[in-house]
């Protein structure tokens, strides 16, 4: 079964929500929301990672495979930000 990048952003902000730190507030709302910026900002760096791992094989291989998991890792950018 193949993962949809919307799934794959879904995915890694749940993953990161557990060590995404904001300090307790009285105002639940904002402590959630900012919780789950947190984890999108920790979603993203790891997606840039990954991104600029393949970038570098480029540099030295031009095959399609590689080519589709950057399309994948920039489409699963896309749909963290729009979280």
């Amino acid at each position: 079964m193949t993962i949809t990048p919307k799934e794959k952003a879904d995915e890694l902000v749940l993953k990161f929500k557990k060590y995404a730190y904001y300090p307790k507030t009285n105002d639940d709302e904002v402590f959630i929301n900012q919780l789950n910026n947190n984890a999108k900002q920790c979603a993203l760096i790891a997606v840039d990672e990954i991104i600029n791992g393949y970038e570098f094989d480029i540099l030295y291989i031009e095959h399609k495979r590689i080519m589709d998991n950057i399309n994948f890792w920039d489409e699963v950018k896309k749909e963290i930000e729009k979280l």
